[in-house]
């Protein structure tokens, strides 16, 4: 098997529904509509400093926003697991968090199911921005960050996952989330250091090209 770079190509920063915290519940607010793992907010606070990073470095990044319509009618199967009812258009904690820095420039595409590429533009979008490396940072790893690699990896991307920021449902879930990744392409599992590190090294091999 080839000894692949962490940047094969050219990069970008998948940023997948950092949205807002602790407001992430359904209508009933004795109902949690999302489980999430401990930890969680602190691997989330660690995503600015990256997509600063990116910014610096001049890597393309991409802002997901998970949203359903208030009638429920994209919801699909996606309440008979173990998630409630949540992100809901118009609710506060529906908005991307502000956080994380977004900018009214800023690349954003709005989902209505778990992957990134599910019935939205973000391969016409990759595509024009020549993307060879997906890293992804945010939530959860177990479900949106895995089917997003996922659904990466089976459209040919070189896809790395930021382990460091981003977090699941639960340990257990976020740890079998991050192996069924290196699984697919091995080295996909990196820190947001090692990332740091190859934005630098990237932007500095470009500056020279």
């Amino acid at each position: 098997m080839p000894v692949r770079n962490i940047i094969e190509g050219k990069p970008v920063l998948i940023v997948v529904d950092i949205q807002g915290g602790e407001d992430n519940v359904s209508e009933d607010p004795d109902e949690v509509s999302i489980p999430l793992m401990p930890g969680y907010d602190a691997a989330m606070e660690k995503a600015p400093t990256l997509i600063q990073r990116a910014r610096d470095c001049g890597v393309p990044i991409i802002f997901f926003q998970e949203a359903h319509r208030r009638d429920l009618i994209d919801f699909g199967r996606e309440l008979d697991g173990a998630e409630g009812i949540h992100l809901l258009e118009g609710d506060p904690g529906t908005e991307v968090s502000p956080a994380v820095g977004m900018r009214e420039d800023d690349y954003f595409i709005r989902k209505r199911r778990y992957s990134c590429f599910f019935g939205t533009e973000l391969e016409i979008l990759l595509k024009g921005l020549k993307a060879d490396t997906l890293v992804l940072i945010g939530g959860h790893t177990d479900v949106c960050v895995h089917y997003t690699f996922v659904d990466g990896h089976q459209h040919d991307y070189f896809v790395r996952v930021v382990e460091d920021i981003v977090a699941g449902s639960s340990l257990d879930a976020h740890n079998g989330a991050l192996n069924a990744m290196e699984y697919l392409q091995t080295g996909a599992r990196r820190t947001s250091d090692e990332i740091m590190a190859a934005f630098d090294a990237w932007s500095a091999h470009a500056a020279h090209r």
